[in-house]
């Protein structure tokens, strides 16, 4: 089995990872995170949006065709000219830019309603600056709303599920290593038989998120554990896992 990671495995993920999202994004986004997080960016007609982390850009599609004026960003290239490709074919009015979410340098102040960061903040090495451009490009009364791996029960490898069957029921727990201690650890996705490409992410303590908000003077005004829906129950083996345990989180936060 080819194994491979290198600093450019995003790079390499890039046509898979596009197809996987396509329009309407995954299985797992579109059935168990997607509706809680759409839920908490609610209406966005009329908004300057910023989508950070935008992957192929199917949230910045849908937020651009409910009315908003998208600002997309990603730190991979190869991904973000999927977008502006799909762009091309369908214009609407999408500005796509290949950037660190850490250094922004291209919007102004408080130029943003709205920072919408779908699964991505784990994935980022320097987050705590990424949340501080996030704090600096909002208008006061913007928010910032962003889903994330949970940081109790979702530590990427370092956290896995216990299942322990009985005479008549099984039992559910989710075990978790270091959870105070903030470490990099690498993802596999096989993106292909026999080939598995492992990117780093980032597990850090909820309080550090909690800290690193408060830093950039951003309020945290709601935090959802997403719920799977009916289809994700009945479609995954891990459904009637997560409807017990939160594998995901949803943070609101508004800069005040």
């Amino acid at each position: 089995m080819e194994n491979s990671m290198s600093p450019g495995s995003w790079e390499r993920m890039a046509e898979w990872y596009d197809a996987k999202q396509g329009d309407t994004g995954d299985f797992w986004h579109r059935t168990l995170i997607d509706p809680t997080f759409l839920r908490v960016v609610g209406d966005v007609r009329g908004l300057r949006v910023l989508d950070l982390g935008c992957g192929n850009g199917y949230l910045s599609r849908r937020f651009s065709r409910e009315g908003a004026k998208v600002v997309a960003v990603d730190a991979s290239a190869p991904i973000v000219q999927r977008a502006r490709g799909r762009e091309s074919h369908e214009p609407l009015g999408i500005e796509y830019r290949v950037a660190d979410a850490a250094r922004l340098e291209f919007l102004r102040d408080a130029s943003v309603d709205l920072v919408a960061c779908n699964m991505a903040l784990m994935d980022m090495e320097d987050a705590g600056a990424a949340i501080s451009e996030v704090g600096r490009v909002l208008r006061r009364g913007g928010r910032f709303v962003a889903s994330l791996s949970h940081p109790c029960f979702d530590q990427g490898p370092s956290s896995t599920w216990l299942i322990e069957r009985f005479f008549r029921s099984t039992r559910v727990s989710r075990k978790v290593e270091k959870y105070r201690e903030p470490f990099a650890d690498e993802i596999p996705w096989q993106i292909a038989p026999g080939q598995i490409v492992t990117t780093t992410g980032y597990h850090r303590p909820l309080s550090w998120y909690a800290g690193a908000l408060r830093t950039a003077s951003l309020l945290i005004q709601s935090l959802e554990e997403p719920s799977p829906s009916q289809e994700f129950v009945e479609g995954s083996s891990e459904g009637p896992y997560v409807a017990q345990i939160p594998v995901h989180l949803v943070i609101e936060a508004v800069k005040v």
